[in-house]
């Protein structure tokens, strides 16, 4: 039988029935609201905040929430399933944590307490380049639970192909690169606190641990840590990339290569033609261009250019079981959850990312089963309607 995730909420009642409540919010979009009030401005900017004015960032809310799920009645969901396969790889649910780099600027235990959250649940955990912890420290934490890599896409083609080498041996099984952050976005909460954690060496680890990255160094990174986060920024990322140029990942990486960040079907196509496994639409939660295109707007084109082609996954926007719901009926086979994780991390360590994903998982299998799903398999474009429509 099927794990119902769905017994979570059982676990909660029957708690109250000794006097346990749960320590954060079962309703997750109120977490940014708590994290700012426990948090310093500076952290908290960091991650909720997003470029311009936000419009991207609620542009994607929005359209989540302009569609709405259209419920079917009679259907036999006593038995449920939410497992999927994705790029292979057998999942429990179609649902991922997704990289969020500097962690430790929301507690001490950092990316370790979140890769250890993802492996109890059985999710995968995307580590980010951008770190605060090495990656092979990270893949210890997890054990053999699957963990995929994400790849800022260095200037310097020896500290890449030391990462990906690094990544392999390490265990993590699929890359993800990122193409949208050639260049940091204008984001004015972090502009006004002066905020940038990598000015401080925090979000480095993974380079300063790089043995290709300290041979361009003059000096160890103790001795003069602040040429090496000069080094640093001078090699995060290139706006010099074109398309032509992955076929030196797919020439050192093995795996599955899924590019993140595509929002046009073209773009989806050229992927397709580059070799890639798949694409995940993705605005960088509104972090990269102001008045961008809402992801879940994209999502049905994208997929269907290339659905047959290549695995498509989304991000930008997922707060709830219902918005993940909604995404697999615009066509995505699983979602990547950020900023709910993030929080959950921030507010109560590994606990709160643990609580954060069983949440999610949960309200999933009920809005699936309440609507007439036994699986995701049977989710289409068919189970929503438009407001107004």
């Amino acid at each position: 039988m099927a794990k119902h995730w769905a017994d979570f909420q059982y676990e909660i009642y029957l708690g109250g029935m000794t006097g346990a409540i749960p320590r954060l919010p079962t309703d997750l979009t109120r977490l940014e609201e708590l994290t700012e009030q426990r948090l310093g401005p500076g952290p908290v900017g960091y991650v909720a905040g997003s470029a311009g004015d936000g419009s991207t960032a609620r542009a994607n809310r929005a359209a989540l929430r302009r569609r709405r799920i259209v419920p079917r009645m009679l259907r036999d969901v006593h038995e449920r399933d939410l497992s999927v396969e994705v790029l292979g790889r057998a999942l429990p649910a179609p649902l991922a944590l997704a990289p969020v780099g500097v962690l430790s600027i929301l507690h001490p235990d950092a990316e370790p307490a979140a890769a250890r959250a993802a492996a109890a649940q059985g999710v995968p955990y995307i580590l980010s380049s951008a770190s605060s912890t090495p990656m092979e420290q990270v893949a210890e934490a997890m054990g053999d639970a699957e963990r995929w890599f994400q790849l800022y896409w260095a200037k310097d083609r020896e500290v890449t192909r030391s990462f990906l080498d690094r990544a392999k041996r390490a265990g993590f099984s699929v890359l993800v690169v990122t193409l949208d952050t050639p260049l940091l976005a204008w984001r004015p909460r972090d502009l006004d606190q002066a905020y940038l954690p990598f000015l401080h060496g925090v979000g480095t680890a993974n380079y300063f641990t790089d043995p290709a990255f300290r041979a361009g160094l003059a000096k160890p990174v103790h001795e003069d840590p602040n040429a090496a986060v000069l080094h640093f920024v001078g090699m995060f990322a290139d706006p010099g990339k074109t398309w032509p140029d992955l076929a030196f990942l797919r020439e050192h990486w093995d795996g599955p290569i899924v590019l993140k960040g595509v929002l046009h079907p073209d773009d989806a196509r050229l992927a397709a033609e580059a070799g890639m496994d798949g694409v995940v639409v993705s605005n960088h939660g509104g972090r990269q261009v102001a008045g961008s295109v809402a992801a879940a707007d994209a999502l049905p084109r994208v997929a269907e250019a290339v659905g047959d082609r290549l695995t498509v996954l989304f991000d930008s926007g997922i707060r709830t079981g219902d918005d993940i719901v909604k995404a697999l009926a615009l066509g995505a086979r699983a979602v990547l959850v950020g900023r709910p994780y993030a929080y959950g991390l921030g507010l109560d360590g590994q606990a709160g990312v643990e609580h954060v994903i069983r949440c999610l998982l949960a309200e999933l299998d009920l809005t699936l089963a309440l609507s007439g799903h036994a699986t995701p398999g049977t989710v289409t474009a068919a189970a929503l309607a438009e407001d107004g429509a």
